[in-house]
């Protein structure tokens, strides 16, 4: 069962950002499922992992349009993203040193980031990148 899904109150009308806030919830979803089935440590750093990574070629994506056509709201918008990995990288630690185990707590803190992230920031940029021709 998914802990988030995708709707089209999510879209920014990028295709290339949709795609990969889709791909996003379903590495959050991949990992909610591993947690669920009590699966090994090592499968779960993986994914989480691969959700870092993934995460940082999105950002990306998203800060090179904004320098590209100067978004009034980059600074803002780099702040959270920033604050988000520093966030994920800690909780990933706190894994590997087994300080913690992935929780319903820590699921809900990704999925609701990712979900106000999209819906509050990433919607602010949408309209501004539609006219100057980014769909």
């Amino acid at each position: 069962m998914a802990i988030i899904n995708w709707s089209s109150n999510l879209s920014v009308k990028i295709d290339k950002i949709d795609n990969q806030h889709k791909k996003l919830i379903s590495m959050i979803n991949e990992l909610h499922d591993a947690m669920k089935a009590g699966q090994a440590n090592d499968i779960i750093g993986k994914i989480l992992n691969d959700l870092i990574n993934y995460t940082a070629e999105h950002f990306k994506t998203e800060e090179d349009l904004m320098i590209k056509f100067k978004y009034p709201d980059y600074n803002q918008h780099k702040i959270e993203h920033t604050k988000f990995v520093q966030e994920v990288n800690n909780i990933k630690k706190d894994l590997e040193a087994q300080k913690m185990m992935l929780s319903l707590k820590v699921m809900n803190f990704l999925k609701d980031w990712l979900s106000n992230h999209i819906m509050k920031s990433d919607q602010k940029y949408s309209n501004f990148f539609n006219s100057n021709g980014v769909n």
